[in-house]
């Protein structure tokens, strides 16, 4: 793809289409092994959306967009979709901006009983400043820890939520596949965020609230956040190694500015050496 783009994420076909509302001049992509995507503008900004559906889980999340990483090539990637609420002042339908995500099911079980070893991944900076810009004045937007797990909560008195509460006590959420995409994210020097609408309590009232019709619900608010985040954010160049890119280099580190050097210069950012270096023309002997 030419031109900056983001990657849009879910896992539900109602966070999906929420996302796709937003597009325009959408066309569709798929990979060699069949994983798909639809690209779209995001009219008023430079950002090509590339949006795909993944499925639910942390494992699947995690295969799939490291697929992502290397055929699409995004500069940023955003997780977006429902989630349980763990906190009573964040209402059905507030959005939470992850600003960590906690893997809550690693640990040791031991005679003495279960032992935490806790995974957690900051979000990046640069999305997290833009969130902070972009929904500053909003009060239904929070920026929030989030829990990532690999069960469906749905009681508030069982041993999932008493482990939340004793080891994870600041996650304001709990969902199924944060942890698998800033993971994969992470591991290919990149940037991601993830922004979850409100849809539930994660407790026994759950099959009650989504069938009043909260999921779509929460699910738009994402959306929404996710479009306003995106809004605010300026191309960078993307993930290591693209930063050769054509595009704005403006806000490149270090004291070269340019993609590219042309003429008889010679590029040597990021390099090191340890002695002396010798170079001479072709063709000179």
């Amino acid at each position: 793809m030419t031109g900056p783009t983001v990657a849009v994420l879910t896992a539900l076909s109602l966070e999906y289409t929420a996302v796709r509302g937003h597009l325009t001049d959408i066309h569709k992509r798929e990979h060699p092994r069949g994983t798909r995507a639809e690209v779209g503008t995001l009219a008023g900004t430079p950002w090509s959306v590339a949006l795909v559906q993944m499925g639910e889980g942390n494992l699947t999340a995690a295969a799939l967009t490291e697929r992502v990483m290397t055929w699409l090539e995004p500069d940023a990637v955003f997780f977006v979709g429902v989630a349980g609420g763990l906190k009573d002042d964040i209402a059905l339908g507030d959005v939470v901006v992850a600003t960590k995500v906690y893997a809550v099911h690693g640990g040791k079980e031991t005679p003495d009983g279960f032992h935490v070893r806790p995974e957690a991944w900051r979000a990046s900076h640069r999305l997290r400043a833009a969130a902070q810009d972009a929904l500053r004045d909003d009060p239904r937007a929070h920026l929030k820890p989030i829990a990532a797990g690999d069960v469906v909560l749905a009681a508030s008195e069982s041993a999932l939520a008493e482990h939340l509460k004793k080891y994870y006590n600041d996650a304001a959420a709990i969902e199924m596949e944060g942890a698998g995409v800033v993971s994969a994210v992470d591991l290919a020097g990149g940037d991601a965020l993830v922004i979850r609408g409100i849809s539930d309590r994660a407790d026994g009232d759950k099959s009650r609230v989504d069938g009043a019709g909260w999921q779509p619900r929460a699910a738009a608010s994402a959306a929404s956040a996710v479009v306003a985040v995106v809004r605010e954010l300026r191309p960078f160049g993307g993930r290591a190694g693209s930063a050769g890119r054509e595009g704005d280099d403006s806000d490149q580190e270090g004291p070269h500015s340019a993609g590219t050097y042309g003429g008889d210069h010679l590029d040597f950012r990021n390099s090191t050496f340890n002695g002396p270096f010798t170079a001479k023309k072709w063709g000179e002997r």
